[in-house]
C-alpha cells in the first residue's frame, strides 16, 4: 500500500517534517483524542511488544527506554505485567502531559531524529512502538537504541510495513547484524492497527556489543 494511500484512511501519515507532526501530535493529544482513536482502531502494538518482550525478559526490575512514548500505552501495558521502572521521551509536550502520574520515573521532549542526549549503556530494554512510521523517525536512530542499551539488553520496536524499504530500515537491521552489534530474536508481521488494515514488522535484537 502507497504513503498515500494510506494517509487516506491515517492522517499522520502524510506528514512531512517534524514541526508538522508535532504540531500534529500536539493537538491530537487535546481532550483525550489521541487514546480514544487507538482504542477505536484496535491499535495493538504496545500489547504486542510487551508481551514480545516478556517472553525473554523475566526480571521486573530492570531499566527501560520508552522511545516515543505518546500517552504511555507501552509503560501502561508493562505495568500491568509486573515491569516498574520506565523513562520515556516524546516528541510532543501534549501526549508527554497526558501520561497517568508516577507512571514513568522520567519523562523528556526529544526529537528521536537527533542524537539522544543519554549516556551509554544505560538501559536494560528500549522500547519503541508506533514511531518508525511515514514521516516521523528514521532508521538512523537503531544506532543510538543500540548505543545507549547494555550489552545483552533487548530492542523491541515496531516498524510499519510501507517504509520499511523506501527509509531504508532494511539495510539498518542488516548493517548492525553484520556489524556485531544485535542479533535477532523475534521478527514477525504484525497487524497492529487492524481496522485500517495496517501492518507492521515486529522486532526483537538482543544487543551483542556497544562501541
Amino acid at each position: 500500500m502507497s504513503q498515500k494511500d494510506i494517509g487516506n484512511k491515517i492522517p499522520i501519515y502524510k506528514l512531512k517534517t517534524t514541526e508538522e507532526v508535532m504540531k500534529y501530535y500536539d493537538e491530537w493529544g487535546e481532550k483525550d483524542k489521541y487514546n480514544k482513536d487507538m482504542l477505536q482502531w484496535n491499535y495493538t502494538g504496545p500489547e504486542e511488544c510487551v508481551e514480545t518482550l516478556s517472553r525473554y525478559q523475566k526480571n521486573k526490575d530492570i531499566l527501560i527506554f520508552d522511545a516515543g512514548c505518546g500517552t504511555g500505552l507501552v509503560g501502561i501495558k508493562l505495568k500491568e505485567i509486573g515491569f516498574v521502572n520506565f523513562h520515556g521521551v516524546d516528541l510532543s509536550q501534549t501526549l508527554l502531559e497526558s501520561i497517568p502520574k508516577n507512571l514513568y520515573q522520567k519523562l523528556e521532549k526529544t526529537d528521536l531524529n537527533n542524537p539522544i542526549q543519554i549516556e551509554s549503556n544505560l538501559y536494560d530494554v528500549v522500547m519503541c512502538v508506533g514511531t518508525f512510521t511515514f514521516g516521523h523517525v528514521k532508521a538512523r536512530a537503531l544506532d543510538e537504541f543500540v548505543r545507549i542499551t547494555k550489552p545483552g539488553g533487548l530492542i523491541c520496536f515496531t516498524i510499519n510495513e510501507g517504509i520499511y524499504e523506501d527509509y531504508g530500515f532494511d539495510k539498518k537491521i542488516s548493517d548492525l547484524k553484520e556489524n556485531n552489534k544485535w542479533h535477532e530474536v523475534e521478527f514477525f508481521k504484525s497487524n497492529y492497527i487492524a481496522s485500517k488494515d495496517v501492518n507492521a514488522w515486529l522486532g526483537l535484537y538482543r544487543v551483542t556489543k556497544n562501541v
